[in-house]
């Protein structure tokens, strides 16, 4: 099945809030770049990526987690993050029922992520130059 089909299924199987909220998310996100792939991974999680992963949604019984790899890394003027805090790497942002997502906020981050994954393609990049 291909990713997107996936993904439909995951927000049908989940018929409730938090498929909506993971379907909203999925709208945000792709909103922001049409270059933006939708990818499955680790046996049952979306995946969006440009230039690398961008946010990684996952459904749990009382929350949606919409997880960016290196959310540390990204500016979050509004506190949007508010999960996996302790980390030195990965962030995330979770909504739980009844609310709603900070849609402004939230493609900022995706914004951020996609500037964050294009200077560090770019920064191999111009390692491998120096190297040849």
């Amino acid at each position: 099945m291909e990713p997107a089909a996936e993904i439909d299924a995951l927000v049908a199987k989940h018929a409730d809030w938090r498929g909506q909220t993971l379907a909203e998310a999925r709208r945000l996100i792709l909103a922001v770049d049409p270059a933006i792939e939708e990818t499955w991974k680790w046996m049952g999680s979306p995946v969006w990526e440009l230039d690398g992963i961008l946010v990684v949604g996952d459904v749990f019984k009382a929350k949606v987690k919409l997880g960016f790899l290196h959310g540390a890394s990204l500016p979050d003027p509004t506190g949007l993050f508010n999960g996996e805090l302790g980390g030195n790497q990965r962030r995330s942002y979770e909504l739980f029922e009844g609310d709603t997502i900070n849609a402004s906020a939230f493609q900022d981050l995706v914004r951020a992520a996609i500037e964050r994954n294009r200077a560090a393609v770019a920064e191999r990049a111009a390692k491998k130059t120096k190297k040849a």
